[in-house]
């Protein structure tokens, strides 16, 4: 089934975001867009998401986007993807179930923009400078799936282009989403490497909804190389379920299948396995409260996180077998690939 483009059901803007031209735009095309528009002092603000229980709002929050302003210009790290998160937008309208943003958002899990691109920019070639000569990353997609918003705001194809002319910056980003075609002719100058998630079927069937279907998503990244993007993919959350062996294997059958072999010159692969928190699981647990998502702190090793919250990973030999199975999938379907890294 495709999936289209993500279009608010209900959006509020902040008077601060009027004062920008981005914000002032995406008021105008709301009004044409004949969305619901309300005004809110600020994003804590927002109130009466409709629903008549709490996973009802849930579901509805999920479709209501603010428009807002991006105070606070001091960017998180974003290790391994990257030096620096750069904070384009925040939430997203997918429902991925085992998402670490269902802690993060905690009760407002609508999704953000920023007007204020201009301003982050700046930061980001502040930190550039900062650590002159060396290449700083950015990451765009840590609080969000970026490119699910971006045909309606284009703030992501203007910090691609904001990179293409930086030195010593580069930038990241990763989606779940084929809505990519807006992106195509942006001034990238090989700056930006554009990034997919993949995941066996049993994962997206059971844990993805309101995602991009894999075929989809390979088709756009053929695309984005074609671009002459760099191209990434992120194989996450890596999750064992009944099979899963042949289903990653099948995975990278379909990606070799359906991937141009001119598009393959400079290929990352980053593997990422299934981790939860005690209050994710609860978060978790309250919004999808029929998951067959496993949560068993019993089958899990603990290990520490930073801010002293642990993750709940798996046992140190399945976490040897899930490396070495994918790893030799990797090896034999993409053999000029680069591994980043597996956590």
């Amino acid at each position: 089934m495709t999936i289209k483009p993500f279009t608010p059901q209900l959006v509020y803007i902040e008077p601060k975001a009027l004062e920008y031209p981005l914000g002032e735009k995406l008021k105008g095309k709301f009004e044409k867009m004949g969305l619901e528009i309300r005004q809110t002092t600020s994003h804590n603000q927002v109130r009466n998401i409709p629903g008549e229980n709490d996973l009802q709002k849930y579901r509805n929050a999920k479709s209501t986007l603010v428009v807002g302003v991006r105070k606070t210009l001091k960017f998180d790290t974003s290790k391994p993807s990257a030096e620096y998160a750069i904070p384009l937008a925040t939430g997203c309208m997918g429902h991925c179930q085992y998402c670490y943003l269902q802690t993060t958002m905690g009760s407002k899990p609508y999704i953000r923009t920023y007007v204020n691109v201009e301003e982050i920019l700046g930061a980001a070639q502040s930190y550039i400078d900062e650590h002159a000569p060396e290449i700083t990353r950015f990451e765009a997609a840590c609080t969000s799936d970026i490119v699910g918003i971006d045909h309606l705001t284009h703030s992501l194809k203007k910090t691609i282009e904001f990179f293409g002319k930086t030195e010593l910056g580069k930038l990241r980003f990763v989606t779940k989403y084929h809505h990519v075609d807006h992106l195509l002719d942006a001034d990238h100058r090989g700056k930006t490497r554009f990034r997919f998630s993949i995941n066996a079927d049993y994962v997206i069937r059971n844990f993805e909804h309101g995602t991009s279907p894999l075929t989809e998503r390979i088709g756009a990244a053929e695309k984005v190389a074609r671009a002459g993007y760099p191209l990434g993919f992120i194989v996450a959350p890596i999750y064992i379920h009944e099979g899963w062996q042949e289903g990653y294997k099948k995975m990278f059958e379909i990606l070799d299948e359906k991937l141009g072999q001119d598009t393959r010159d400079d290929i990352t692969f980053e593997f990422i396995q299934h981790r939860f928190t005690k209050p994710a699981k609860r978060v978790i647990q309250k919004n999808y409260p029929m998951t067959k998502l496993e949560l068993d702190e019993e089958k899990r090793k603990y290990k520490w996180g930073k801010y002293g919250i642990g993750k709940y990973v798996y046992q140190i030999e399945q976490q040897e077998e899930l490396k070495d199975t994918l790893y030799s999938y990797m090896n034999k379907y993409f053999p000029k690939a680069k591994i980043e890294y597996f956590t």
